[in-house]
């Protein structure tokens, strides 16, 4: 089935924010928030805010709503059962969570595998195992291409190694990893593979499933939801694991085992907004059938209008001889998600970055807590990147308003 392209005045009208001054491509960094998110956020706690587990019938009612919720993300994830899908604060949080329950499986000498260019928050979980016995070896991303290379995989693993951590895709690089050939090769070794989707999940249909991935994460608040986030995990992976909550709640209650204190129920509805809106948007690009099929359309268009969009900015800081684009400098839609880093000859980050404020373009300069990868860079002094990081609901329109306030605030010095 060929896909249509976007309804862009549909998509837009979906987010009240932009319908203001200000054009936001700071996105990476927390997406702008459906009014059908808030909607039913504001319905959850006006009608029925109240504690779960009891008999009378609105308590039953918000019960079903936060099951439906997990249904939900269930099926927005490609996982196969509701209850492989556990809730959290933030992804930082739910890997704080799954390190602290993880660590009474591993035996001093056992090895964990993480990279230099993932956000800390899938970094600093896992080296802090090192405190438990655990070994830590780093895959790093090749000088040359600032890809993580599959040939420098395989070396650091061996019959000690219990877990890979990876991310789908650079917060910094916008780099696409092949987490289904990662997990292939992790799994010969006898590991599990762990990846953080932050990146990623806003961009590109997500299927756990499919990929066989044992853990996946990522925080809605970067897919047009609320400050909230899903950890995946296969199902006896999550039974495996002890109980981080009260001692009377059993190993086998999953996932609330792994949910102290129980979820936010108004943002986890809140959430089932994200996969209708999803739906809605593939039907109207075209497809039929199935909910899940929908959403896949939808992802589908959502990656043609996006490296639209990427190539539009790339083509302009390609034609600059004073300007290095921090990972790949083509749009591809199969290498990488149009989260676009770069930096410029004779300026500060934080300058450019500045400058641009003036025109009412929301973008951004730093590490984004991927510290480790800045400084691998030797870009620290430079005040970090400059990134534009862009989603479906922006337009052409906006990306040239952007290239004319970025020849604005940086010209080129002879």
């Amino acid at each position: 089935m060929t896909t249509s392209p976007l309804d862009l005045s549909f998509v837009r009208a979906q987010f009240p924010a932009l319908a203001g001054d200000w054009i936001f491509m700071d996105n990476a960094g927390g997406s702008q928030t459906l009014t059908r998110v808030a909607d039913r956020i504001r319905d959850y706690l006006l009608t029925s805010n109240v504690q779960l587990g009891a008999s009378y019938a609105v308590s039953r009612q918000s019960g079903a709503r936060v099951a439906d919720a997990h249904a939900d993300i269930a099926e927005l994830i490609g996982a196969a059962r509701p209850d492989e899908v556990v809730m959290g604060g933030s992804t930082t949080a739910l890997l704080y969570t799954l390190s602290a329950a993880m660590a009474g499986q591993l035996r001093p000498g056992d090895e964990i595998v993480v990279t230099n260019c993932d956000h800390e928050a899938n970094i600093g979980p896992w080296r802090k195992l090192e405190e438990k016995g655990a070994v830590i070896r780093t895959w790093a991303v090749r000088p040359d291409s600032l890809e993580l290379a599959l040939d420098d995989l395989e070396p650091l693993l061996n019959g000690r190694t219990r877990l890979v951590c990876v991310t789908h895709a650079s917060n910094i690089l916008g780099t696409i990893n092949p987490v289904a050939n990662i997990a292939r090769l992790v799994h010969r070794h006898g590991a599990k593979l762990l990846v953080d989707a932050v990146a990623y999940a806003p961009h590109r249909a997500v299927d756990v499933a499919g990929w066989d991935i044992d853990y996946y994460v990522f925080s809605f608040y970067k897919v047009y939801g609320p400050h909230f986030a899903v950890l995946y995990g296969k199902h006896e992976h999550l039974a495996a694991l002890p109980s981080l909550n009260h001692y009377f709640i059993d190993r086998s209650v999953i996932p609330y085992k792994l949910q102290p204190g129980n979820v936010n129920y108004e943002l986890a509805v809140g959430c089932t907004g994200i996969v209708d809106y999803l739906a809605e948007l593939g039907e109207r690009c075209g497809a039929t059938g199935p909910r899940r099929a929908k959403i896949v359309a939808a992802f589908d268009a959502i990656a043609a209008h996006e490296e639209a969009l990427a190539e539009r900015l790339l083509a302009y800081l390609r034609g600059r001889n004073d300007v290095r684009v921090i990972g790949h400098a083509v749009a591809d839609r199969s290498l990488r998600v149009p989260t676009i880093s770069f930096v410029v000859d004779g300026y500060r980050s934080d300058e450019v970055v500045s400058a641009v404020d003036a025109s009412m373009i929301g973008i951004r300069f730093g590490d984004f807590y991927a510290k480790r990868l800045i400084e691998t860079l030797g870009l620290a002094a430079v005040n970090g990147v400059i990134r534009v990081s862009l989603v479906h609901y922006n337009t052409l329109e906006e990306v040239d308003r952007l290239i004319e306030a970025l020849g604005n605030a940086m010209p080129q010095r002879r």
